[in-house]
């Protein structure tokens, strides 16, 4: 490539140029606002200690007030100035302190009336409110505030915090020009580096110009000709740059749309005439494959309908035979609930003959416990007569009998209980033995059922096995209807088959018929519009 001075240098140069400007303006009006920030700073910190005089002067002045009017009235409440003013003061002179700092002058004044007010503080207020305490004292008290050195205190505390204010009135005049000068000097940088950064601009604007919107709009005006279809003019000569390099690259494409127009022309005219060869042979070729679809149309739809037939022939078949296999499914299952029905029949029978058998030994065992409650009973009939006499005996033998008549009275008490629950018992057992003789009839009735409804189900059984049997031989007939429907839907499956190739075969060769016969139409419409595209270039 070659070395030339390209537009992105010249633009590049350019936006750097302004860069620069700005960069130097930005800095000359950062420079100017720090220097008025420190100026605004220092005459802030000016003002604060100003206003801290003036809170210093004011905080005596409340102690004095506070202590005149305590003095005169005697009361407590009169003190709150005093109280108010020593407190004000201290925070006072902390922050004058911190606002003077490094001005040993200042400091060295503040020093001062620091020290006449802790003085007066100390010998007048403080001695003061001492006597006052006492009414005997309170005219020394007096006294000492009217008599004592308190104003000389006062005027030199006001000399120094007057001289301490007059040197930051001094300052702050100083400090007031500093500002000004230093907004003069951010306005001047401001406005200065504005005006050159556009004068820059403007120098810029000119030579953009110059040098790449004047060459554009001739490359433009050149690219309009083209467009219209004019390849007989030519750009001249437009630098070093990339807009002369775009210039000779369209030239040079001018010259080869110029031998592209001559050489479509030819090649257009030719394609044309093959195009209209084609599209005679396709639309010949197209009506002979239209007649043999139509014939395999017809033929496929004939097979069609011969196929549902069937289908519908093995589908009603299948149905039959599935009908009937859901029957003997049915029937095989009703067997087995018979079979089922049959052995739960003997089971119950065994199961009554069981349990009339208990029943039985329940009834024997009930007899044993009868003759228990028998001998319980007569034991404690004696029992009852052996208590009896053992009163008797007991009454006779006086006072030395007396517990032995209690032994027979517990003896007594034991056999009445015993004869009660026997008799309790013999009611329970009677009930029980009624239970038994109806759980035997009940049994025996149970067994005789059991028997019978084991020789009606032998019956069922051996009528749903006649009918299974016939239900089965129906389903093999059908079968064999269903395996010969079938080998013949195969047969016409496979004669589908073959029509449906030939009809697929019938439908790609009218495709791409029509496809050809479409192609060819696009070729002549295409040919058609590159020789009018052609026509349009002149040279």
């Amino acid at each position: 490539m070659p070395n030339t001075f390209g537009l992105n240098r010249t633009l590049g140069g350019a936006i750097g140029v302004i860069a620069l400007v700005s960069v130097l303006s930005s800095g000359a009006v950062l420079a100017t606002l720090n220097r008025l920030h420190e100026a605004t700073e220092e005459r802030r910190q000016v003002t604060l200690v100003i206003r801290g005089l003036d809170a210093f002067r004011a905080a005596m002045l409340n102690q004095e007030t506070g202590l005149r009017g305590y003095l005169l009235t005697g009361r407590e409440s009169s003190l709150e100035p005093y109280r108010a003013g020593r407190s004000a003061l201290d925070e006072t002179i902390d922050r004058l302190g911190t606002l003077i700092g490094n001005d040993t002058v200042s400091a060295r004044l503040l020093v001062d009336a620091v020290a006449a007010a802790r003085t007066w503080q100390a010998d007048v207020g403080e001695a003061a409110l001492r006597s006052a305490a006492d009414p005997a004292t309170r005219p020394a008290a007096v006294r000492i505030e009217a008599e004592g050195n308190g104003k000389q205190l006062f005027d030199a505390l006001r000399e120094k915090l007057a001289t301490i204010e007059a040197l930051n009135e001094k300052a702050r005049v100083a400090l007031n020009e500093r500002v000004a000068l230093a907004e003069r000097n951010a306005s001047i940088a401001l406005w200065g580096g504005t005006l050159i950064t556009l004068l820059i601009c403007l120098a810029i604007g000119i030579a953009i110009n110059r040098l790449i919107v004047r060459p554009l709009v001739r490359v433009m005006s050149f690219v309009e000709h083209i467009g219209t279809g004019d390849l007989s003019h030519t750009l001249g000569e437009g630098g070093h740059n990339e807009i002369g390099r775009l210039g000779r690259s369209l030239n040079a494409m001018v010259a080869g749309l110029s031998d592209l127009a001559r050489t479509n022309r030819a090649a257009t005219a030719d394609l044309n005439a093959a195009a209209a060869e084609i599209r005679a042979s396709a639309q010949e070729q197209a009506a002979s494959v239209e007649q043999q679809f139509a014939a395999v149309q017809e033929t496929a739809a004939t097979m069609d309908q011969i196929t549902q037939s069937g289908a519908q022939t093995a589908k009603r078949a299948t149905e039959v035979i599935a009908t009937a296999q859901a029957t003997a499914q049915t029937s095989r299952q009703g067997l087995r609930a018979v079979s089922d029905t049959a052995k739960a029949m003997d089971a119950i029978r065994e199961q009554a003959e069981a349990v009339a058998g208990n029943i039985v030994s329940l009834s024997e065992k009930t007899q044993t416990i009868g003759d228990i409650i028998e001998t319980v009973n007569d034991i404690s009939e004696r029992t009852h007569l052996l208590a009896l006499n053992a009163a008797i005996e007991a009454a006779a033998a006086g006072e030395s009998g007396r517990s032995f008549s209690v032994v027979a009275s517990e003896m007594k008490l034991l056999a009445d209980q015993a004869k009660a629950a026997t008799v309790q018992v013999r009611g329970i057992l009677g009930e029980i033995q009624r239970g038994i003789n109806t759980s035997v009839m009940l049994t025996e009735e149970a067994v005789k059922r059991a028997a019978a409804g084991k020789t009606r189900s032998d019956t069922t059984q051996r009528t749903i096995e006649e009918i299974t049997a016939r239900v089965e031989e129906g389903a093999q007939v059908f079968q064999q209807i269903i395996a010969s429907t079938n080998q013949q839907q195969m047969g016409i499956e496979q004669v589908m088959g073959a029509l449906q190739n030939i009809r697929q075969a019938s439908q790609q060769t009218a495709a791409g018929t029509r496809q050809v016969e479409t192609a060819s139409a696009n070729l002549t419409e295409l040919a058609q519009a590159l020789m009018a595209l052609a026509e349009r270039y002149r040279h």
